[in-house]
């Protein structure tokens, strides 16, 4: 369960608020504004503070909540701007188009892709197969998983799809993650970006078919 203890506020206000800026991409005067609409006074810089703190708590419980995936990956790439510079977001999704996992890192290799590759089999186990494009740090990223079933004394890897055609769902699916983070005018600091992008990510995930557990937790 997630704490509240020592907020000002009610639990639904709070998780209202956080929802509704990761979910339909205000800025957080415009979400000042909407609040007081609906008879909350509460200033930008504390529903700042939410998104930061309650995020990545709803994000993390989210994930282990979400309904089960299938084994074939859809993996990919989409950049999002943080103080001028570019970051990168991991994405991956399975052949019905449902969320696996994400990541944000300051950097995309071979480093960060493995990095990638080993959180999302953590917490959705081992695929079949996982489609991506032509990029050279994302294959070797996932031939170091190979490497380590094969230290691991497994027989099976992980079979290794460079179809750009057979990528478009999760490439398409990227396009809500800009049309989400166009009006917040930007991140300024990695902490807050990553937690914000842990909103947006549970958000779609809640508008998806992955929604009832996750909806059932934000109301409890």
């Amino acid at each position: 369960m997630l704490s509240f203890k020592g907020t000002h506020f009610p639990k639904d206000v709070i998780l209202y608020a956080v929802f509704f800026y990761v979910r339909y991409g205000v800025s957080y005067r415009d979400l000042e504004e909407i609040m007081e609409e609906r008879g909350v006074e509460v200033d930008h810089a504390t529903l700042n503070r939410w998104v930061i703190r309650y995020s990545p708590a709803i994000a993390v419980k989210a994930k282990s909540q979400k309904r089960e995936t299938n084994k074939s990956w859809r993996m990919d790439e989409t950049y999002i701007k943080v103080k001028g510079q570019w970051t990168y977001l991991y994405r991956a999704v399975d052949s019905r188009g449902d969320t696996l996992d994400f990541m944000l890192s300051e950097r995309r290799d071979e480093e960060a892709a493995t990095a990638f590759f080993k959180q999302t089999i953590n917490n959705n186990g081992f695929p079949d197969k996982v489609v991506m494009d032509k990029s050279g740090a994302n294959y070797a990223g996932l031939a170091n998983i190979n490497l380590l079933l094969i230290l691991a004394g497994f027989a099976t890897m992980i079979d290794i799809l460079q179809v750009k055609y057979l990528n478009n769902i999760i490439e398409q699916d990227h396009r809500f993650i800009k049309k989400i983070t166009k009006p917040m005018m930007g991140f300024k600091a990695f902490h807050s970006a990553q937690a914000t992008i842990d909103g947006i990510e549970t958000a779609h995930m809640m508008v998806l078919s992955q929604k009832p557990k996750i909806a059932y937790y934000l109301r409890s």
